[in-house]
């Protein structure tokens, strides 16, 4: 890897900015080299500038409880993103997220650099259940939980895949209940609910596969995965 990459990747230093450091001179194996397209194993060489051991980490991935009004997205123009949440030290590995939740869902969002995993886990093929709460005005009925089961039937006709409907509470006017998908289509559980005459109110994914959101976490808040999480959602 060019040294100006590796100083860009493992510090909040702009490609530019890493290439002026450079010309100062920084330590490349007790070695001060000068040189932006210098190149170095990423994994073995020790690397320090202004007295600091740069570290090279690949891959990130973060938890995030994404709160209601920010969008799913890396950038955007207008609205908040879940990446402008992050911290610097987390954006120079450029994550973004994993599958999307609407800007007014709130929940688990996973976020990483990591393409492999964040294809195994949005594939259709793969059927990754995703847990979520819901609130909603209207009566979720028994028999609803053999139409989600059979396949509710959105208003674009399209027929969803199996889904297990667990009723919490029911009455004349609103219901709540988990709903457990493995689509991940355009605004799907509202479009469920409103296929069987319900609105949702409120919205908050719980898990994704064996990632279970650490309540721990408010709203807005981050962490990383630990290494037994990570272990779970690659298997």
């Amino acid at each position: 890897m060019r040294l100006d990459k590796f100083i860009g990747h493992t510090t909040s230093l702009s490609r530019a900015e890493a290439k002026k450091s450079i010309k100062k001179g920084v330590l490349v194996n007790g070695r001060i080299v000068k040189t932006p397209d210098f190149k170095i194993d990423e994994l073995k060489d020790e690397v320090i500038v202004d007295e600091e051991k740069l570290i090279y980490q690949k891959y990130i991935y973060i938890m995030m409880n994404k709160p209601k009004d920010i969008i799913s997205a890396t950038e955007d123009n207008k609205i908040k993103t879940v990446v402008d949440i992050l911290d610097e030290q987390e954006r120079i590995f450029k994550p973004f997220p994993v599958g999307r939740l609407d800007k007014d869902t709130e929940g688990l969002m996973l976020l990483t650099n990591d393409g492999d995993l964040a294809h195994k886990l949005t594939s259709p093929r793969k059927d990754i259940v995703k847990k979520y709460y819901v609130e909603v005005f209207g009566t979720v009925k028994d028999v609803h939980i053999t139409y989600f089961k059979e396949g509710a039937i959105l208003d674009d006709g399209y027929k969803c895949k199996s889904a297990i409907l667990d009723i919490l509470t029911s009455n004349e006017t609103s219901s709540k209940a988990y709903i457990y998908i493995t689509e991940g289509k355009f605004h799907q559980v509202k479009r469920m609910m409103k296929s069987i005459g319900c609105e949702v109110t409120y919205l908050k994914r719980l898990s994704i596969g064996e990632l279970v959101l650490d309540e721990n976490l408010k709203l807005g808040e981050y962490r990383y995965l630990t290494n037994q999480e990570l272990k779970k959602l690659k298997n």
